[in-house]
């Protein structure tokens, strides 16, 4: 475990490079003993400096919830990290690629709940019953510690890597939709990239909502209603570069667009 003072030296490395838009070296190679806690003690205090500083927060991101994104970062269990009102987008947006370090792109599906989500014990049929709708997501990543030899640890204590998320305009409730085959099609400048389907997702896109809550009860809290929830991706990440435009078909879900300036 981590001292209180390392923890907090860190967090605030990590706030400089989100300002900056840097990148910083590894903190497992330069603190090798720490732990998954340590990691989320770290973006903690970033969390908590961020409400502090008058940012609000609308949701949690869920990542490294399928296979192709376990086996596209070498990372074998999921993770979790908080998202502001100011990193939501719409279809259609222009976004500054210079806000973002390492910008890659994730296809995923978002959930909107209806009612406050708590575990221990929770379920797949505890979170279809929670949720008020789906609406298809891309997330854009945001890296600001090295890539080469990360660890969980490092991925939790940036925040997950999350930078922003872009929804789409069509909202289906669970009982609407089988929401395991929702696909996914995702094109960048007018060529295809990747492909999949929602069911990449833990078997379910859904499950991983249930998997946060029951996180979140380990650390005495619970997710409210409200709150969206982004469940993971079920392609690889894309990279993409000031210029880019970036297209996702969704199927019965729609379509997301969005451009890179």
């Amino acid at each position: 475990m981590l001292h209180p003072e390392d923890i907090a030296a860190i967090a605030a490395e990590l706030a400089e490079a989100d300002r900056t838009h840097g990148v910083i070296p590894r903190i497992t190679a330069r603190y090798p003993d720490a732990t998954v806690e340590d990691s989320y003690a770290i973006q903690g205090v970033w969390r908590d400096q961020n409400i502090a500083a008058g940012r609000t927060l609308v949701g949690r991101k869920i990542g490294l919830t399928s296979k192709a994104m376990q086996q596209a970062t070498g990372i074998t269990e999921p993770d979790y990290g908080v998202m502001f009102d100011d990193t939501v987008y719409r279809s259609g947006a222009e976004i500054p690629v210079e806000k973002f370090s390492n910008v890659r792109i994730e296809v995923e599906l978002a959930f909107v709940l209806r009612t406050p989500l708590e575990g221990p014990g929770c379920t797949l049929d505890d979170a279809l019953a929670a949720i008020d709708y789906a609406v298809p997501a891309l997330e854009v990543l945001n890296s600001h510690i090295e890539l080469e030899g990360r660890t969980i640890v490092d991925t939790i204590s940036d925040n997950a890597a999350y930078g922003a998320m872009v929804l789409g305009d069509v909202h289906k409730r669970p009982d609407e939709i089988d929401l395991r085959w929702v696909p996914g099609v995702l094109s960048r400048n007018g060529e295809i990239e990747e492909t999949g389907v929602a069911a990449g997702v833990l078997g379910h896109p859904a499950t991983g909502v249930a998997w946060l809550a029951n996180k979140f009860h380990q650390h005495g809290a619970r997710l409210e209603a409200g709150e969206i929830i982004l469940a993971g991706s079920f392609t690889r990440p894309m990279w993409v570069s000031r210029g880019d435009t970036v297209k996702c078909d969704y199927g019965p879900m729609g379509v997301i667009e969005c451009r890179f300036v």
